[in-house]
């Protein structure tokens, strides 16, 4: 499977990456760290199931489940990802996102706004990214940012921690 990196549409080294700027106080203190980041992903089945194998885990271990049935629910869990990948179709869009102190928009045909207030985990895996929701995840590979974007994501991540351990 062949993996697209997409870069910048400014053509740009650095991409879209720039101090944040604004007037009002950002509705999440660990905002406060992450300055503008814009990105493209074009996910394939394998990477994600990646995401999801290492996610699935880190959910079960965190539940205290034991093997085999840690094992089980791992499994199922990543094969039904799996399915949901191939029948809408994931791999064959290309997703532009953009964060910022106010939050994330990802577009594909559509737009999604994600305010910060939703995002309850910043997670790093080996591949990526993984921005937990209250309703989902979206994981987001290395090889889709450049090193000041994994830089930054890397401050969000432990930003959201020490928030999460208050």
């Amino acid at each position: 499977m062949a993996m697209m990196a997409h870069q910048p549409a400014d053509g740009s080294e650095e991409g879209f990456y720039s101090a944040a700027t604004t007037s009002g106080a950002p509705s999440n203190p660990a905002a406060a760290v992450l300055c503008d980041l814009h990105f493209f992903v074009r996910y394939t089945l394998r990477e994600y199931i990646g995401f999801m194998w290492q996610h699935g885990g880190f959910l079960i271990r965190r539940r205290r489940i034991r093997w085999p049935a840690s094992f089980y629910l791992r499994l199922k869990s990543t094969l039904s990802a799996a399915m949901h990948f191939v029948l809408l179709g994931r791999g064959k869009r290309t997703y532009e996102f953009t964060i910022d102190q106010h939050g994330i928009v990802r577009t594909s045909g559509g737009v999604t706004l994600i305010d910060w207030s939703d995002v309850t985990a910043v997670r790093t895996y080996s591949s990526g990214f993984m921005m937990v929701l209250k309703r989902g995840t979206l994981p987001i590979p290395f090889r889709c940012l450049n090193e000041a974007q994994q830089r930054g994501m890397q401050v969000l991540a432990e930003a959201r921690r020490e928030n999460a351990l208050r």
